[in-house]
């Protein structure tokens, strides 16, 4: 039987015939099922650029709770601040996240925001294809401005680790 089920990571409300949720991610099952989806495509489009990598750290950034490992949500942060304030391709993206990871893997603690992002998985989806990474992109920045609080401690990190300057 179908009930409505609220995602807890981004609010949607959405139909499922399972009231579990994802363990790793702070997320309803049918949210994390819209998520696949979009991985698919963002997959499938084998662009040079690599658009997929912002649904990887945009989801993640927006689910984020107590299960989500400290590693994940730094990459996460870090893509997401590479992405909007320097205008990084996800390729650019995956390649700081790949020199990141050689550096120490002591994370910062980040504290959750209390706030939700006015765009979802839902929206990006819901677009007709060629508008799809546009709405992508716009989900990104609104993930990122749901972070507000701790977006310093993101750019400080990424100064210090990766060398890049804080906008």
């Amino acid at each position: 039987m179908n009930k409505t089920v609220m995602c807890p990571g981004c609010g949607l409300l959405l139909p499922s015939t399972e009231e579990q949720f994802d363990e790793r991610y702070h997320a309803s099952s049918a949210c994390r099922q819209l998520y696949d989806q979009l991985s698919a495509y963002t997959l499938s489009l084998l662009d040079a650029s690599f658009p997929h990598q912002f649904a990887v750290d945009t989801y993640a950034a927006q689910h984020a709770g107590t299960n989500l490992k400290p590693i994940t949500l730094t990459f996460a942060l870090v893509g997401l601040y590479l992405a909007c304030e320097h205008s990084y391709t996800g390729r650019q993206v995956q390649r700081a996240h790949m020199f990141l990871a050689k550096t120490p893997k002591q994370w910062p603690p980040f504290r959750l925001p209390d706030t939700k992002a006015t765009l979802t998985v839902l929206d990006v989806l819901n677009v007709p294809e060629q508008q799809r990474i546009d709405m992508l992109q716009q989900w990104e920045q609104s993930v990122w401005r749901m972070w507000e609080t701790e977006q310093a401690k993101v750019a400080k990190l990424v100064q210090e680790r990766l060398n890049i300057s804080i906008k």
